[in-house]
């Protein structure tokens, strides 16, 4: 096993008082499959116990009632163990609202606060799209972020961002098919990604723990890593057998309520603390596929 991911401890995630489904922006979502209020409570509820019995702390965050999909918490914004924020720019006009809530908690927690982009102007970034992993900061982009938004973020912050061009209407964030799990190893999803990407991916993650069609699908990849604990909305005997033979803690939770909009345990879980010191580069840098 690597070493344990160097974040992963302090998590923000939004009450799902207001969670519905309003509208369709992705496959999993249909107006006619509406999520049971008290279940979802009760799932969300345990995910947050979940993440605090693994030793990691959770902040709450109220829901916007204009705001069905601001329960994923992930995609609020990509924030930094050193007090830094970038705010997301939705591409989708219904979730905007989000950053109204969003920004000022951000600035009021001593984040100082920045933005790609806002009002439809700039390009659209969406922070489910970006983890920390080796020397870079991983940014998918395609559906929702835009390849533009990966500039800003190098040069903005002085970093190395390595972009991986998404190509799976089923797979529309990075936090779908690219689950980091240790210092050398991630939950990876291959055909979410263009062929240039693939290639790209194979080395960027050391040691790929591929996910077959049925684990993706199952929402195998958006789990949430705690030190040496991994919660899972699903996890096969052959995936179990593999991170338990790596020295983790297998949680498994029913989230599926949260997949009726597309969406499960990384979705929810906003880290506060992404270490961007192994991607400082001078000037910024940005490496995309081939």
């Amino acid at each position: 096993m690597g070493q344990p991911l160097g974040w992963g401890r302090r998590y923000l995630m939004v009450r799902p008082d207001h969670f519905r489904i309003d509208y369709v922006i992705n496959p999993y979502m249909s107006t006619q499959d509406q999520p049971d209020p008290e279940l979802t409570r009760k799932q969300w509820d345990a995910l947050g116990q979940a993440i605090v019995d693994a030793g990691g702390e959770v902040e709450v965050l109220d829901q916007r009632p204009d705001s069905p999909d601001m329960v994923y918490a992930m995609n609020l914004g990509l924030a930094t163990v050193d007090g830094r924020a970038m705010l997301s720019h939705m591409r989708f006009a219904p979730r905007r609202n989000e950053s109204l809530t969003a920004a000022p908690w951000f600035t009021e927690h001593g984040f100082d606060l920045r933005r790609t982009g806002s009002d439809g102007v700039g390009p659209h970034f969406e922070s489910g799209d970006a983890f920390v992993f080796g020397d870079s900061l991983v940014v998918g982009y395609g559906p929702r972020t835009e390849a533009d938004a990966l500039k800003h973020l190098a040069t903005e912050w002085g970093i190395r961002v390595r972009g991986l061009r998404i190509a799976h209407e089923g797979m529309y964030h990075l936090d779908l098919p690219f689950c980091p799990v240790d210092s050398t190893h991630a939950l990876v999803y291959p055909p979410a990604f263009d062929a240039a990407s693939q290639a790209e991916l194979a080395g960027i993650v050391p040691e790929p723990i591929v996910l077959t069609d049925d684990e993706a699908f199952a929402f195998s990849g958006n789990s949430v890593v705690v030190g040496e604990t991994i919660i899972m909305p699903a996890c096969s005997d052959r995936l179990r057998a593999i991170l338990t033979g790596l020295g983790l803690r297998v949680v498994v939770l029913d989230l599926t309520e949260f997949h009726k909009g597309g969406g499960s345990a990384r979705c929810l879980t906003n880290p506060l603390d992404f270490d961007l010191t192994p991607a400082t580069v001078a000037g910024g840098e940005v490496v995309l596929p081939a």
